[in-house]
Order: structure tokens, then C-alpha cells, then sequence
């Protein structure tokens, strides 16, 4: 991802950009946590404090963990090889096409990085259809 001259991403623009994504609808998971969905599968969550994501210095939960989902695993592991990334991981999560992003971090990501990761997160949910209608009408730059 390009960093570019945009500012830092913030946690309301993932508010933002997952509801501009086309059918998308909220739901709310424990804690009122929202669930970006479309077509009825989740592309992104805000996730409740879990005994996996914990500070190593601390042992306390994680509590501003957000899910992302990616299309594959090699999406999954080019965001989370570098140890230096924002993003990351958990056992929990082995085998799943998702990465993990703390809100405390997201500020190291710039807004169009977030944008990407929101409309790729989307795109890896939505029908074939609704993929390539929005592709279509969103050519990559």
C-alpha cells in the first residue's frame, strides 16, 4: 500500500467507507459492537476483548481489535509478514481470510490505504455480481 500525501486513517472513516460500500447493512454483536456485512456475510467487525489478542507486556485483552477479511491467504500474510505493519494475527484466527488491526494503530495507515483494505474486505464478501458491478463502475487506478 502507497502512503501517499493523505492523512492518517481514523476509526470513524472505517464507519464511513464500509457504509459507502454498496448493500452493505449493520448489524450489532455483543458489546454493540457493529458488524459490517453485505449480502448477509461480514466484512468487517469490531471485535469484544478475546484471551487470543493480548498486550505481551500487560496479558491485558486487546480491546479496539477490528477484522478485516482478505481474499485469500497469501492477501492475509503480505499484510501481516512485516513485523513493523499494523497488522496482525492470532491463532484463532488460523485458516480464516481475515487480519487484525488495533484502532490504536490505525493511525499508521493513511486514509486511501484504509479505503483499499475496506473496499477489498468488501469485495472478498460480496456476490460475483455485485463484485464486478462495482469493479466496473471503480476501474483500479
Amino acid at each position: 500500500m502507497s502512503r501517499g500525501r493523505d492523512r492518517p486513517a481514523r476509526v470513524q472513516d472505517v464507519h464511513e467507507l464500509a457504509m459507502r460500500m454498496p448493500h452493505v447493512t449493520v448489524d450489532y454483536g455483543t458489546g454493540d459492537n457493529p458488524i459490517y456485512q453485505v449480502g448477509g456475510k461480514s466484512f468487517i467487525f469490531f471485535r469484544n476483548p478475546r484471551p487470543d489478542a493480548v498486550d505481551p507486556d500487560t496479558g491485558k485483552r486487546y480491546d479496539d481489535v477490528i477484522v478485516f477479511w482478505v481474499e485469500s491467504e497469501a492477501d492475509k500474510q503480505a499484510l501481516i509478514q512485516d513485523e513493523t505493519s499494523p497488522f496482525f494475527t492470532t491463532a484463532h484466527f488460523d485458516g480464516h481470510p481475515s487480519v487484525l488491526l488495533r484502532a490504536s494503530r490505525i493511525g499508521e495507515l493513511t486514509r486511501a490505504e484504509l479505503a483499499e483494505l475496506v473496499q477489498d474486505a468488501w469485495l472478498s464478501r460480496a456476490s460475483a455480481r455485485r463484485a464486478a458491478a462495482w469493479l466496473t463502475a471503480h476501474p483500479p487506478a
